[in-house]
Formats: structure tokens, C-alpha cells, sequence
């Protein structure tokens, strides 16, 4: 097995059981982990595991470590530095798992029809110049932060849906993206609904779609590890999906099915997420945020090929990676295989 520090991870990413099993005791008591997160409301069944003590009576001594995106948190999980994270199918995660350095083990956001996910956007000098609609974005400019980037691939897909032409621009930064559609510099977007609501209600963009009509359940993000733990360290993987998704059921009640207290639940996440903000400014956009997340971290590996072909058809990855070298299936239910 290669062994991968940090230096050589960014190296590379520049050049690029079942549910009854999540119940396993870990190997050894209070085994301290660390746990990568974004301060996103995606994030919450970490953050409710831990809250809770869910982590705790599953034998785990938790820490966490923030980050700002997604690709340096694949890279300090390739690198041994974090344990257990979640993400989104990157081109970046898709490289590191050719190198044999990470697995995908499980799923978490997911848009499912009904709930409120993702939305497409218009500038509002492209709304008033007639984009009503997403098809409407025939011929005009698409923000996204990256090639290869999760926008990009939502944008391909609905293009491609609707048989229209959009051109791409890269921004790399989401701040940047929202300037640049309050100033009509870009005409399209889409992004989470608790960015795009307030957004929408401020008059600078208009909501024109929901990505679960062109995407229905797409996996959004997935729990991801090394594939030194994936492979050696099962009870202690079992032990962390056990913990997440206790969390995500109490999520998932309070935020989604509105059985449990929802007043409590963005207390719990409001410590974690828009912490800058007073409770009372941070709840909108905390509720705002709420989409799925699966049920016993169970994953759809039918996504995931759609995004790996995505990708390959677009020649953003090797042509030869197959969704096996991705993912480890052996932990969690599997959808649309």
C-alpha cells in the first residue's frame, strides 16, 4: 500500500454492509478519531452524533476539523490527518480514489423529490431579458466554480436534459459567483436553497428550477475514509457509521418529518453553523438548508456512475476508473445499482 502524506495528496489533486451492520462496537473504547466538516447544515449528522453523544456511546472520542472545501478535506483524509469526512464527487476525490487512497463508504445529502433541494437561478438582468425557465439559458453564461465542479456537472446535466448550449464560466469562489450574478456579469447559477431563498428574496436572482427535475436523487455528498480504514479498520468504520446515522435520524425527524423539536435542532446546528450570526438571523437560512440525508447513510452507487461518466465523458478523469475503485460496498445498503 503507497503511503500518502499531505504534500504528495496535493500533488495529486493538482494533477487531476448493510444498515444491520452499522451497529458493531468500535475496536477499543473513547477511540479518539478526527472528523472533517464544512459548516453547512449538510453536515448536521456529524454534528447532531456528536451533540448528542451518539459518537460517544459507539466508543468514539471525537475532534473535528473544519475546512473551507471539499478537496482539501479528501486530501487530509488521503493523507491520514482526518478519519472520516463527508463530500461531494469531485474530480479530485475520483483521482485520489485511482491512487488507492480514499474510499466512499456511504451516502449523506441526497435531493429526493418532494423535499426542497437545489435550485436554478437567473440574474435578475437575465430575468428581465426573458430566462424564465432553465431552458432559457440557451446561449448564456453559467457560473460554476471550478471545471469538474458539482455546479458544472448540474449545469451539464440540465443542458443536456433541455438540448440547449450554455457556456461555462469558472469563478472559483462561491462570494465570487454571487457578485457576479448580482451584477449580470454571469446569467445562470444553481446552489443550495438556503443560498439561493435569501437571494431570491432580495430580488438580485430569481429561483427558475429545481435540480431533482433534472437530477432526480442525485447523491449530492457521501461519507468518504481512507481506504487504509475502509480496508483494515472495519469496527471502527461501522462504529463511526453507527454514530453518523443516529444523527441523521434525529436530523431528519426534527428538520424533515417534523416528529421532534425543530427549536431544538437549529440550537444544536446554530452552534456549528452561521456561529457570526445571532440565533434568531441564522434559524431562515439553517431551515432553509434542509434537504435529505439518507437513511443509514445508505448510498446510490446509480448516481455516483452517472456523475463517474459525467466525468469521464468530459475527459476530467481517466477514462478507465470503474465506480469499484470508488467505493466500498461492503458497509452500508446500496441503491440503484
Amino acid at each position: 500500500m503507497t503511503t500518502f502524506n499531505r504534500r504528495k495528496m496535493l500533488a495529486l489533486m493538482g494533477g487531476a454492509a448493510a444498515a444491520t451492520g452499522l451497529a458493531a462496537p468500535a475496536i477499543a473504547a473513547n477511540k479518539k478519531i478526527k472528523v472533517g466538516a464544512l459548516r453547512f447544515t449538510s453536515h448536521s449528522g456529524s454534528f447532531v452524533a456528536f451533540e448528542r453523544g451518539y459518537f460517544a456511546d459507539a466508543g468514539l472520542d471525537v475532534e473535528f476539523e473544519f475546512f473551507q472545501g471539499a478537496q482539501p478535506m479528501a486530501v487530509a483524509i488521503a493523507s491520514g490527518d482526518v478519519d472520516y469526512a463527508v463530500t461531494a464527487m469531485s474530480g479530485g476525490l475520483i483521482s485520489l480514489a485511482d491512487k488507492g487512497a480514499i474510499k466512499v463508504i456511504g451516502g449523506a445529502l441526497s435531493e429526493e423529490a418532494g423535499i426542497d433541494g437545489q435550485k436554478f437561478l437567473a440574474s435578475d438582468a437575465a430575468f428581465q431579458a426573458g430566462v424564465k425557465t432553465p431552458k432559457d439559458l440557451a446561449g448564456k453564461r453559467f457560473a460554476v466554480t471550478q471545471a469538474g465542479s458539482s455546479f458544472h456537472y448540474m449545469g451539464s446535466k440540465m443542458a443536456q436534459a433541455e438540448g440547449i448550449d450554455m457556456s461555462f464560466t469558472p469563478l472559483q469562489k462561491v462570494g465570487a459567483i454571487i457578485g457576479a450574478m448580482k451584477s449580470g456579469q454571469v446569467d445562470g447559477w444553481s446552489i443550495v436553497p438556503h443560498i439561493a431563498k435569501p437571494l431570491a428574496g432580495s430580488g438580485a436572482v430569481h429561483i427558475i428550477g429545481n435540480v431533482a427535475d433534472y437530477i432526480p436523487d442525485y447523491q449530492v455528498t457521501t461519507v468518504f475514509t481512507s481506504s487504509k480504514n475502509a480496508a483494515n479498520e472495519r469496527g471502527l468504520t461501522e462504529s463511526f457509521l453507527a454514530g453518523f446515522s443516529k444523527g441523521v435520524d434525529d436530523y431528519t425527524a426534527a428538520m424533515i418529518d417534523k416528529t421532534a423539536d425543530q427549536d431544538a435542532m437549529v440550537d444544536l446546528i446554530h452552534k456549528y453553523v452561521y456561529t457570526d450570526r445571532p440565533r434568531e438571523k441564522a434559524a431562515p437560512s439553517i431551515i432553509n438548508g434542509t434537504m435529505r440525508l439518507n437513511a443509514n447513510a445508505a448510498l446510490n452507487v446509480g448516481s455516483l456512475q452517472d456523475q463517474l461518466s459525467w466525468f469521464q465523458s468530459e475527459k476530467l478523469v481517466d477514462g478507465d476508473i470503474s465506480i469499484d475503485q470508488i467505493v466500498d460496498s461492503s458497509y452500508v445498503e446500496i441503491l440503484g445499482a
